[in-house]
C-alpha cells in the first residue's frame, strides 16, 4: 500500500515538472512588439527628432523595458525643455508631453549668442537677431532670474527693457526702450523701479537721460 502511494506521488512530481517546463517554454517564446509610434507635443520638429533619436538609440526591447529616469536625464540635457511627461501606450506606442521654458532675454557667452530660459538655461540661438533685451556682462544665471523676479513684483515692464548690464559687483544698469538709462542700486531694486515709474508718471525726468538710485537716499538725475 505504502508502495503505491510512493508511485502516485512520483507520477505527480513528474507531471508537475513537466507542465511547468512547458510553461516556462512558452513564456519564453512570447515576444512583445517594440515601440514603433512616437507621439511628442509642444516641440518644434527639431526639436522632437533630437527625442525621437534618444528613445531609439537607446534601443529599448519594447514599452515594458523603457527605462524612465534614462530618459528623463536625457530629456533634460535639451536645454529649450521647461517640463515633460512620459505615457505608455500600450502596446507599442510612447506619448511625450513637452512644456518649452519661455524665453526671457539674448546674451553673448565665449563668442555664442544664446537665448537665457525661464527654466535658468541657456538655449543656444541658432536665429536672427531677437527683439529680446540683451544681457551683458559675465552673467550667473540664477542672479540674472532673481533680477527678474524683482523687477516682476515692480511696477516697471520688463518688457521695456533693451539691454541689462551685470556687474561683478551683482549690481545691474537697464537701458530702456525710451533711452533712459537706469542704474540701480544693489538691495532695492523693487523700490528703485517703483520710484522710477512714479518720476515717469510726473514728467519729472522727462529731459533727463541718467537716472542714478546707486547712492543710499539719492537720486542722480543727468540731463540728455
Amino acid at each position: 500500500m505504502h508502495l503505491l502511494i510512493s508511485k502516485k506521488i512520483i507520477i505527480y512530481l513528474l507531471l508537475f515538472c513537466f507542465l511547468v517546463t512547458i510553461n516556462n517554454i512558452s513564456l519564453t517564446n512570447i515576444s512583445f512588439p517594440k515601440i514603433n509610434n512616437i507621439e511628442i507635443t509642444g516641440l518644434n520638429i527639431n526639436e522632437r527628432k533630437k527625442i525621437e533619436s534618444i528613445i531609439y538609440d537607446a534601443d529599448f526591447k519594447n514599452i515594458f523595458n523603457i527605462d524612465k529616469q534614462y530618459l528623463k536625464k536625457k530629456i533634460n540635457s535639451i536645454n529649450i525643455i521647461d517640463q515633460f511627461e512620459i505615457f505608455k501606450s500600450y502596446p507599442s506606442t510612447l506619448k511625450i508631453f513637452i512644456k518649452e521654458t519661455k524665453i526671457l532675454a539674448q546674451t553673448k557667452r565665449n563668442g555664442y549668442d544664446y537665448f537665457i530660459g525661464s527654466n535658468g538655461k541657456l538655449i543656444q540661438n541658432n536665429y536672427s537677431a531677437s527683439d529680446l533685451p540683451f544681457v551683458f556682462g559675465d552673467l550667473d544665471l540664477n542672479e540674472f532670474l532673481n533680477f527678474k523676479s524683482e523687477i516682476d513684483k515692480s511696477n516697471f515692464e520688463f518688457k521695456n527693457i533693451t539691454k541689462l548690464y551685470y556687474f561683478k559687483s551683482k549690481r545691474w544698469d537697464i537701458e530702456t526702450s525710451k533711452g533712459y538709462l537706469i542704474k540701480l542700486s544693489k538691495d532695492n531694486v523693487e523700490k528703485n523701479l517703483n520710484l522710477f515709474v512714479r518720476l515717469s508718471d510726473e514728467n519729472k525726468i522727462k529731459n533727463k537721460s541718467e537716472i542714478d538710485f546707486r547712492q543710499k537716499n539719492q537720486i542722480i538725475l543727468n540731463d540728455k
